[in-house]
């Protein structure tokens, strides 16, 4: 389904050269950042070692270019991808570029920023979220809750009910005893039972059933996520934002 996500605050787009860009990039490296990235399991062979905030700034300046960021992606380099997912223009993003962006996916924090920072603001979105739930591949199948997650915070015309049919894919993938698999898993059953009264007493429910499971995976996956939705401050916000409405 289409939803109304928030635009991005960006200066109008400007054309780049990639080659430029890379240029700039490899000015910014950092052999101490680059020696640093194995920390957060993240391959740093083909990084320049930029921090994701000097990133930030960098797309600022740049504007937002869709065929500057389809270029930067093919350059394979971990930053001019990261990069990518900041200048690249949501509205001219097709599911076939989700498909190949996604596939190419071999670390959490390139996953995680490309479905934060620009896939959640498509209109494929939610269509996406069953789609890669099914993969065998790690980082594809985390896709798939991390888009997820992102949604909860983007998609502001979002109703519970769809939200709530994704909620069957947060509870068979808690099965996935991966370890990239089962934070992203953790993390869209802790946003969507947060985003609304109703979600929380479902994404309750939903962790309570987890939390006694027999494998340790989802047992982890629904006490994490209960200690959060049962928490003081989440039922404070909730129903605060209830008696607003």
């Amino acid at each position: 389904m289409a939803t109304k996500k928030t635009p991005r605050k960006t200066k109008p787009a400007t054309m780049h050269d990639v080659a430029d860009v890379v240029l700039m990039l490899e000015k910014k490296a950092s052999k101490k950042t680059k020696d640093g990235m194995a920390r957060y399991g993240i391959p740093s062979d083909k990084a320049f070692g930029i921090p994701v905030g000097v990133l930030k700034q960098l797309a600022k300046s740049l504007g937002q270019s869709h065929a500057l960021a389809l270029a930067l992606w093919q350059t394979g380099h971990y930053e001019a991808r990261m990069l990518a997912t900041f200048v690249d223009e949501a509205e001219l993003v097709t599911p076939e570029q989700m498909e190949r962006w996604c596939k190419d996916f071999d670390n959490w924090a390139i996953c995680d920023t490309a479905c934060f920072a620009l896939f959640d603001r498509t209109p494929h979105a939610f269509k996406k979220v069953p789609t890669w739930a099914k993969s065998k591949e790690e980082f594809v199948k985390r896709a798939a809750f991390a888009l997820l997650a992102s949604l909860t915070v983007h998609a502001k015309s979002a109703t519970d009910a769809d939200f709530l049919r994704c909620l069957p894919l947060v509870e068979k993938a808690a099965l996935d005893p991966r370890n990239f698999v089962k934070k992203s898993v953790n993390w869209a059953l802790r946003s969507v039972g947060k985003r609304s009264l109703a979600l929380n007493l479902a994404g309750i429910a939903v962790g309570e059933r987890l939390a006694a499971h027999a494998e340790a995976a989802p047992r982890w996956v629904g006490k994490d996520a209960l200690r959060e939705l049962r928490s003081v401050s989440v039922q404070r916000r909730l129903s605060a934002r209830k008696k607003s409405d």
